[in-house]
């Protein structure tokens, strides 16, 4: 299952692909697709977003133009370097952030904190909007939410 295809890969790369990096574009492909699914949701190949086509496609080419994930290279005396932005992503297919955020915005996800009316199962609405419940032995009266037949 892959949100695109390996022809749309190979048109957003500048160069021609051998074999081994035909096969690790396709595995990347796929990579991207299964991220995609997790952190969106499993959309049916044919009705997936066109958004999720993209941002996976970007993903694999951002692989495969860095497949190791250095940040840094230098021919004279061989300096190479990593970074820790990606965390245990670096040297894999990731999204980046915005692209996570993207991806849960299309499956409906939205971050943050809600309010949800609940209610016990089985209740009406009532008709009366407020009781007075005793509070002590001297009769001193609290107003609470009561049914029809009584405070309790």
């Amino acid at each position: 299952m892959a949100y695109a295809t390996l022809d749309e890969l190979k048109g957003r790369l500048d160069w021609e692909l051998d074999e081994d990096e035909l096969r690790i574009a396709s595995t990347s492909l796929d990579d991207a697709s299964e991220l995609a699914a997790m952190y969106g949701r499993d959309w049916p190949e044919a009705t997936a977003p066109r958004l999720v086509k993209t941002l996976v496609l970007k993903a694999a080419a951002r692989y495969m133009r860095n497949p190791n994930g250095y940040t840094q290279s230098r021919a004279g005396d061989e300096t190479l370097a990593w970074s820790d932005a990606h965390g245990r992503d670096a040297g894999s297919v990731y999204f980046t952030q915005e692209e996570i955020r993207l991806l849960e915005e299309l499956a409906g996800r939205k971050l943050g904190l809600a309010s949800v009316p609940i209610s016990a199962w089985g209740t009406k609405a009532r008709t009366k909007a407020e009781g007075l419940v005793p509070v002590d032995y001297k009769g001193d009266q609290f107003p609470m939410f009561t049914n029809d037949r009584g405070p309790w």
